[in-house]
């Protein structure tokens, strides 16, 4: 909790020591995502608007809920995925690169089974439906009742190698 980022990037732990990052995405709602929900917020709106509104208050619904549709859809993009010198950070999480165990890449045909009847629920999740392949990293922490995380990335070849070495 005492760590925090530097303006070179580098991300600065408890004891003053600087780690570099080998590794940052961000999975954010690509361009083809957005259409769909901001119309169906822009249907929504329409319905309001037809049923009861006046016509003063006609543009309250478009502007609200158009808002809160792109609000939510920016909020859905803000996990990261970063590796760095010592560290696997995933979401909020972050997970010593010492104990990195197994990694696996789970291939976007798999990934419904893995994340389904394969799936430990004590597992460590963070799941973005519209990033294909996930990575799984089990745990070597014998104290950690986690037995393995797994993620979503857009580019799991790269993760995987970062987190084999």
């Amino acid at each position: 909790m005492g760590d925090s980022a530097s303006a070179a990037g580098a991300r600065v732990d408890s004891t003053g020591d600087a780690e570099q990052k080998r590794y940052s995405e961000r999975l954010y709602v690509s361009w083809w995502g957005w259409p769909l929900p901001l119309i169906a917020a822009g249907l929504i709106a329409a319905e309001i608007d037809m049923s009861f509104l006046p016509a003063d208050l006609a543009w309250l619904p478009y502007v609200v809920l158009v808002a809160l549709m792109a609000a939510w859809l920016l909020t859905m993009g803000r996990a990261k995925v970063a590796v760095t010198d010592r560290r696997l950070l995933v979401g909020k999480a972050n997970l010593p690169l010492g104990f990195v165990g197994e990694v696996e890449i789970v291939p976007k045909e798999r990934k419904r089974k893995a994340m389904g009847p394969e799936l430990d629920p004590a597992a460590f999740v963070l799941h973005r439906g519209w990033v294909g392949p996930v990575v799984r990293v089990h745990l070597t922490d014998p104290e950690d009742p986690t037995p393995y995380w797994v993620f979503s990335t857009r580019k799991p070849e790269t993760v995987a190698e970062l987190l084999r070495k």
